[in-house]
């Protein structure tokens, strides 16, 4: 997932604007489907939607054993990856970080 923006240092996000960033770079991939970008090759990939879907599955897994070993640093790693699977599922569905901002807000 190299290909999701910058990571630190000049041009990053500051911390509470990073969803925001990468979600405008997934869409950025969408759009422009750049050759040898992993974002750009979910949007085309041969098993289509279901392909994010499983790695979604995959990625909660793995948040859970890091979770159940007691493993944060692992648990960071995973749920980044799954936040991130989520947030391509969110723009193939035309829904945003807004969207879940606002769903968010509704529950308190």
């Amino acid at each position: 997932m190299s290909d999701q923006g910058p990571e630190s240092g000049e041009g990053a996000a500051p911390p509470d604007a990073v969803l925001d960033e990468l979600f405008a770079t997934i869409e950025s991939r969408k759009e422009e489907l750049p050759e040898g970008s992993y974002t750009a090759s979910l949007f085309t990939h041969e098993k289509g939607e279901n392909a994010v879907l499983e790695k979604i599955g995959e990625e909660t897994t793995e948040a859970i054993l890091a979770a159940k070993d007691d493993d944060r640093d692992e648990l960071t790693a995973e749920s980044a990856d799954l936040v991130y699977h989520l947030l391509v599922l969110f723009a193939m569905k035309d829904l945003d970080v807004d969207d879940l901002r606002g769903e968010l807000r509704d529950r308190f």
